[in-house]
Formats: C-alpha cells, sequence, structure tokens
C-alpha cells in the first residue's frame, strides 16, 4: 500500500527543511491525538538513528510502533522505516529547490505487511484508498500552508 503526495511552498528550502524536521512539534502534535510518544534517547541529537516507540489505538486494539530516522540529508531528505507487529512502513519525505524562494515537499509512504492478520488489514485500507488519499494529501496541504504561514512572519 502506497502514499504519496507533493506540495510546492512559497519559502526557501532551508527553511522547509527546518519546519519539517522539528520532531518535537510533530511529537506534540501526536500526543494530542491520543498517540502515545516516547523518544528513544533523548540526548541523541537529530541525526540518523533517531527513534521513537509509540503506543496508540487502531480499530479498538493497542498497537506498538517503533519509528526510525533512517536517512537524514540536511536539506533535502530525511527516511523513516517504522516496524510493528505484523507491518511495516518506510517514509520519504524530499524536498527540492525550486526557486531560491520556493520548495517542492514530496512525501511517500509505503506500507507491508508481514502476516496474514496485517495483509487483511492492509486489504481493508485499499477498500478505503480513495478517501485515506483525500485526507493524505488534505493533511499534506495544510503542513505547506502553515510552513508559508511561517515564512511570512519571518520576511
Amino acid at each position: 500500500m502506497q502514499f504519496s503526495g507533493k506540495e510546492d511552498i512559497e519559502a526557501p528550502i532551508q527553511n522547509v527543511f527546518a519546519a519539517v524536521s522539528e520532531f518535537e512539534s510533530f511529537e506534540r502534535s501526536a500526543i494530542r491525538r491520543g498517540i502515545e510518544v516516547q523518544r528513544v534517547d533523548t540526548s541523541h541529537p537529530v541525526a540518523s538513528g533517531l527513534a521513537w516507540d509509540t503506543s496508540f489505538n487502531l480499530r479498538g486494539k493497542p498497537r506498538d510502533m517503533q519509528i526510525t530516522l533512517a536517512e537524514f540529508a540536511e536539506p533535502s531528505l530525511m527516511r523513516f522505516d517504522s516496524r510493528s507487529k505484523g507491518i511495516n512502513g518506510d517514509c520519504v519525505i524530499e524536498l527540492l529547490a525550486l526557486s531560491p524562494r520556493r520548495t517542492r515537499l514530496s512525501v511517500d509512504i509505503k506500507l507491508s505487511a508481514n502476516t496474514l492478520a496485517a495483509r487483511l488489514f492492509l486489504q481493508s485500507l485499499k477498500l478505503a484508498r480513495s478517501s485515506l488519499n483525500k485526507k493524505f494529501k488534505l493533511r499534506l496541504a495544510d503542513m505547506a500552508k502553515e510552513i508559508e504561514r511561517r515564512q511570512s512572519r519571518l520576511s
């Protein structure tokens, strides 16, 4: 299963990268949504190897997931690996400078199953693919607008 989206943002690539690598704000956002988030090593600098343990309820069942920052190449690339019981995920965030003041943000998420139960779960997601894609793209657009708002305050 794959989700992908692109947004063009009116901000320099360095500013967009700083916004998407501001992990503390994403941690707070997840906590507000009821997800327990614990950074594995709080003294670890922002670099490859940074990891989080998360716990959340999905379809009435408690789930645990470990997310690892697998690749961190400032200012253009971040790749996250996630592992949970039965499902693995790979998220790639790429930035491309279109001009000195405009950046393209691309996000690609791939999910794969290791167990039969996980395959059935992913199959049910595929049945709702169009609504999930809409939600994904709306969230990505909201994120882009927020980055542009921050940039306009700085200018």
